[in-house]
């Protein structure tokens, strides 16, 4: 069965696109106009009341928020092994690294990008950013630190969280310290840059991956 999956070019949409991908399901691509504030549309509101992007209808299912649509297709398609095995040790790491991007991580890149989201005064943005910035840089240390005896995040098997990782990191190339520049996490950066299922949805997506050569 065709998925409608609803999308923009490297938004939170990016790592379920890289599942999908990953997952070689069948899938009927549709642009949700950010400039246009078409995620604000009374028709896409009806889909997905956050009007946020992404969106995957998955037969009967709706379903929002990237993390659950990632974790939906994992556990669905398991012979994509981008998922442990239940009640493993990997299983648990595997939980841990997720929730860590996912509510950690993502949030604080989303106070770096968005200040004026979380405050009254203006005036404040750019000293939340800095602050964002710094708090975020501490936590790829710790990523860093965890891929200095791994190959990937949980292991030496590409996981869900490499994807997201990926993600997330490449929203942060901005930073004055940015994670191609870490030895352990810009290394992964590059090998998930040269994997294939990338390249392809970058090519989809149009998004130059030149900066990890």
């Amino acid at each position: 069965m065709k998925s409608n999956w609803y999308y923009y070019p490297r938004n939170a949409s990016w790592a379920p696109h890289l599942v999908l991908e990953h997952l070689q399901l069948e899938k009927k691509r549709l642009l949700v106009d950010r400039k246009t504030q078409q995620h604000k549309s009374t028709t896409y509101l009806e889909l997905n009341p956050t009007g946020r992007i992404p969106t995957l209808v998955d037969g009967d299912d709706v379903i929002f928020e990237s993390a659950a649509i990632c974790l939906h297709l994992c556990e669905k398609h398991p012979e994509g092994q981008l998922i442990p095995a239940p009640a493993t040790s990997q299983r648990a790491t595997f939980y841990q690294w997720l929730f860590y991007l996912t509510t950690t991580v993502q949030p604080e890149l989303m106070l770096y990008f968005y200040p004026e989201k979380y405050q009254l005064s203006p005036k404040n943005n750019k000293t939340m950013s800095q602050v964002a910035e710094q708090r975020v840089g501490d936590m790829f240390a710790l990523i860093d630190k965890q891929l200095a005896t791994h190959t990937y995040l949980v292991g030496e098997q590409l996981t869900l969280c490499d994807y997201y990782l990926f993600m997330l990191a490449h929203w942060a190339s901005g930073f004055n310290t940015a994670p191609k520049d870490y030895v352990n996490l810009g290394r992964f950066m590059r090998l998930m840059a040269q994997h294939k299922v990338v390249k392809r949805v970058c090519e989809i997506e149009q998004t130059d991956l030149s900066y990890y050569n």
